[in-house]
């Protein structure tokens, strides 16, 4: 059982009979009242984030998250395609409430892992980094860095990200898929 103050970032516990990760954690002590933890949460299963406090009293039983490779196929509308990773002919769909921003992220043929609680999958999780192709990219103009450093580029999945001045279209890019921001050139396109 976990206490109220082990619920550090990352933790993942069961609260309501669902799970919920630790985003953010305070401890907050006033003077003549008992200790509390303030966190804030995020519910495993729908995405809703909600802030909510904990007294010492208060035990937690910790969740069992389990992962296993799948591989995402493709999305039609609001529903992502799925398959086992040594069964393409079983499949399974996720909404797009489930998946939440890392639909941003998600590149046909891509292995991911599904999570599952208590033997059904609840979300995906995607590697930290991703390469991605850039699509769309204006152009930079040279000494331009006095008003801005930065463009926004739109990448192969169609999200758009904050790059360098320096990156163009049909460059590959490496994104942190847990920011949403971008890390490094990996290739420049070939002129």
């Amino acid at each position: 059982m976990l206490t109220y103050t082990d619920l550090k970032v990352g933790t993942i516990f069961v609260f309501k009979n669902q799970p919920f990760k630790v985003l953010e954690y305070k401890f907050v002590k006033k003077q003549r009242q008992k200790p509390t933890v303030q966190v804030k949460i995020k519910n495993l299963i729908n995405g809703h984030i909600t802030g909510q406090t904990f007294t010492q009293n208060e035990r937690f039983e910790e969740a069992e998250i389990e992962s296993r490779p799948v591989q995402f196929l493709f999305n039609h509308r609001d529903k992502y395609v799925f398959c086992y990773k040594n069964n393409p002919s079983k499949r399974f769909n996720l909404s797009e409430k489930q998946i939440g921003s890392l639909k941003n992220f998600l590149k046909p043929q891509t292995e991911v892992k599904a999570i599952y609680f208590k033997e059904k999958i609840i979300s995906i999780s995607l590697p930290i980094k991703m390469d991605f192709k850039v699509i769309e990219a204006p152009i930079g103009i040279k000494g331009d860095t006095v008003q801005r450093q930065t463009k926004l580029v739109k990448i192969e999945t169609g999200a758009s990200i904050t790059v360098p001045l320096f990156i163009n279209q049909g460059d590959i890019i490496r994104i942190n898929t847990q920011t949403g921001k971008y890390v490094e050139r990996i290739k420049k396109k070939k002129e």
